[in-house]
C-alpha cells in the first residue's frame, strides 16, 4: 500500500539515499522505510489545533448549517460566540453524525434491513461510528478539552494480541500468533539480510562508510543481530517456550525458536502490520471515557438549541444576497423553508447528491466526485473477558485475513471487569457490501464463526448479544467516509472546497483526514473563517 506521507518525505533525498530508501522500502515495505527514516533522526509534522480567531461581529447575521453532526455542530458552536443567529437543521432526532455509539436501549434500522435495538447490559456498548482519537488530531483533543470531555487510553497496538492467516499456503496457516513473535523475527531476519549486505560491500554505491556504520550498528539493535556474525537467532522479546520464574526450575527459562523466514514470507503476516504505524494510526490513541458519542453530547449541550431536529432539506437555493433551504418535517410531512445570508452544508455528498438545488453543471458534476466506502460493524457483548484472563490481551486487535473480518478489537476500557463487549469485523468494500446483506443473526452468526477459529471453544460459548451496522444502509449517511481518487482529488475536490455561491461544504469530506473527526472540525474551521471574512467585507 502507498504510504503518502513517506512519498512526500522520499523525495526531499538526495540520489544515493533515495535509491537506498527505495531498497529498504522494496525489502520491508513503507514501515519498514520509516523505521530507517526516523534512525536518522526524520519524523512527521502534525495538524490544525485550534479555531480560527474571528475578529468583529456577525450580530445581525444568519447562517443556515445542514447537518448537526461534528462539523456542523463545529460551525455552530464557533460562529455564535460572535453573535451569529445559527439555525442547524437536523434529519435525525439526535445530533452526532456518524459519531454514534450503540448502548442499551439505541435503535438502528438501516435501508431495506430488520430493526434493531441494542440489547447490551449497562455499562456494555460498542462506537460503531468513529472509535479512536490519534494524539496528533489536536483540532479533536482542542474540543475534548474545552467541553471537560475524560478520556481514557485506546490501545491501538499490542504486541501481546494475536495475528491469524487462512488464506496463504505456508506452515503457519491457520495458526494463531502473537504478533511479538511475527514482529521480531520479521524484523530479525530483514535487518540480518540488510546488515550482511551491506558488511559485504553490496550498497556501497547507495550508502557513505559513515552511514554504512551508523546502519549496522541500528540493524544489529533493531534487529537483535548478533554482534558477531549479524545473524538473527530470536530474542526474548519473542516470548519463551518456558517462562522464566524462582528458583532453578524453570529458572531463566527456555527461549523460544524463531519461525522460519520463508514461512513467514509466504505466510504474509508482515502484511498485517507496519513496523511505524501511518501518521492516523500511531500511538497514543485516545477515547472518550463510556463511549465517542461524549464528543457528540458535549457540543449538543452547547448548540442544542440551535438545532431543528427531524427536519430533512429538500431543496437548495443560492440568491444573489442569501440562501434559501426548503426543509420537510419527517415526522408531519409538513414543508417550509429557512433563509440565511450563508449557508454550511455538511451533508454528506451521497446524500446531499440526491437534493434538489440550483447549482451549476460545474458544481453538482463535482459534486459526483467522491465515492462512498461502504463499511460494516459489529459489536458482541460477552459474558466473560477470556481474551484477558485466558490470553493476556488487553486490548489491541486481532489482525486476521478471514473474509470480512479485518480485525477484531478488544476493550481498552474496564480492563479486569466481569463482562466485555468487542468489535466482532470491521470490514469494507465488496467484503461489507456482502456481509450487509445477511440478517442480523446471520452477521452474528458470521462474526461468531470467525472469532471461533482463533479463540476456540471460547468465543461462540462467551457470546451474549450483538449489534451491528452497515453505513451504506443508513439513510443519512449512505456511505462510511468519502473517497477520492487522484482524478477527482486533483479537479473535483477543488471545486467544491471553493464552494458555490453563498453555499460552503464541510465535513471530512472536505479533508485530506477522511474519515476523522479531526477532518470534521478543520473543514469547519476553515469554511467558517471564509464565511466570517465574506459577510464582515
Amino acid at each position: 500500500m502507498t504510504n503518502k506521507v513517506s512519498d512526500s518525505i522520499y523525495a526531499s533525498f538526495g540520489p544515493s539515499r533515495r535509491e537506498f530508501l527505495a531498497k529498504a522500502l522494496a525489502v520491508g515495505g513503507s514501515g519498514f522505510l520509516l523505521a530507517n527514516m526516523k534512525a536518522w533522526g526524520m519524523d512527521i509534522a502534525s495538524t490544525q489545533d485550534t479555531p480560527p480567531m474571528l475578529q468583529g461581529s456577525g450580530q445581525g447575521k444568519t447562517i443556515v448549517i445542514l447537518g448537526a453532526g461534528v462539523a456542523g455542530m463545529t460551525a455552530a458552536y464557533e460562529l455564535s460566540k460572535i453573535g451569529y443567529t445559527c439555525k442547524v437543521i437536523e434529519a435525525r432526532s439526535f445530533a452526532g453524525g456518524r459519531c454514534q455509539t450503540a448502548r442499551k436501549g439505541k435503535v438502528l434500522e438501516e435501508l431495506g434491513g430488520e430493526k434493531q435495538t441494542c440489547t447490551f447490559e449497562e455499562g456494555q456498548y460498542i462506537n460503531f461510528g468513529p472509535w479512536r482519537i490519534p494524539f496528533n488530531h489536536h483540532s479533536t483533543l482542542h474540543y475534548t478539552r474545552e467541553f471537560g470531555v475524560p478520556l481514557e487510553l485506546f490501545n491501538n497496538d499490542n504486541d501481546a494480541a494475536y495475528v491469524y492467516s487462512e488464506n496463504t499456503k505456508s506452515a503457519l496457516t491457520g495458526r494463531r500468533l502473537r504478533m511479538f513473535e511475527v514482529k521480531a523475527d520479521m524484523r530479525g531476519y530483514v535487518d540480518e539480510l540488510l546488515a550482511k549486505s551491506l558488511k559485504k560491500g553490496i550498497m556501497d554505491q547507495q550508502v557513505t562508510a559513515d552511514d554504512k556504520a551508523l546502519l549496522i550498528d541500528y540493524l544489529v539493535n533493531e534487529g537483535y543481530l548478533s554482534n558477531k556474525d549479524l545473524t538473527y537467532r530470536g530474542t526474548e522479546g519473542r516470548g519463551f517456550k518456558v517462562q522464566p520464574g524462582p528458583g532453578m526450575s524453570p529458572g531463566p527459562g527456555v527461549p523460544s525458536d524463531p519461525l522460519g523466514f520463508s514461512d513467514l514470507l509466504k505466510s504474509k503476516l508482515g502484511h498485517m502490520y507496519h513496523s511505524v504505524s501511518e501518521f492516523t494510526q500511531q500511538a497514543t490513541m485516545l477515547q472518550p471515557v463510556g463511549g465517542m458519542d461524549q464528543i457528540a453530547k458535549a457540543f449538543e449541550k452547547r448548540v442544542g438549541k440551535m438545532i431543528q431536529y427531524q427536519t430533512e432539506v429538500t431543496n437548495i437555493v443560492n440568491l444573489a444576497d442569501k440562501v434559501e433551504v426548503h426543509i420537510k418535517d419527517t415526522a408531519t410531512g409538513v414543508a417550509s423553508k429557512v433563509t440565511g445570508d450563508f449557508c454550511l452544508c455538511t451533508i454528506p455528498l451521497s446524500v446531499l447528491g440526491q437534493v434538489e438545488n440550483n447549482f451549476s453543471e460545474k458544481f453538482k458534476t463535482a459534486l459526483q466526485g467522491a465515492a462512498y466506502e461502504p463499511v460494516g460493524k459489529i459489536g458482541l457483548q460477552m459474558s466473560n473477558r477470556f481474551w484477558e484472563t485466558g490470553h493476556g490481551i488487553y486490548g489491541g486487535h486481532i489482525l486476521n485475513d478471514i473474509k470480512g473480518i479485518n480485525l477484531i478489537s478488544v476493550p481498552s476500557s474496564n480492563w479486569q471487569g466481569k463482562k466485555g463487549t468487542l468489535l466482532g469485523y470491521y470490514n469494507f468494500a465488496t467484503d461489507a457490501a456482502e456481509i450487509s446483506a445477511l440478517s442480523l443473526k446471520e452477521r452474528a452468526d458470521y462474526a461468531l464463526a470467525a472469532g471461533e477459529k482463533i479463540f476456540p471453544g471460547e468465543y461462540t460459548k462467551s457470546f451474549e448479544s450483538a449489534f451491528s451496522v452497515a453505513w451504506h444502509r443508513v439513510k443519512y449517511n449512505l456511505g462510511g467516509w468519502a473517497t477520492w481518487s487522484e482524478e477527482t482529488r486533483a479537479n473535483a475536490y477543488p471545486v467544491l472546497v471553493e464552494g458555490e455561491g453563498r453555499t460552503l461544504l464541510a465535513g471530512e469530506h472536505m479533508s485530506y483526514l477522511g474519515g476523522w473527526q479531526a477532518g470534521a472540525i478543520e473543514s469547519a474551521w476553515q469554511q467558517i473563517e471564509r464565511i466570517h471574512k465574506r459577510l464582515s467585507a
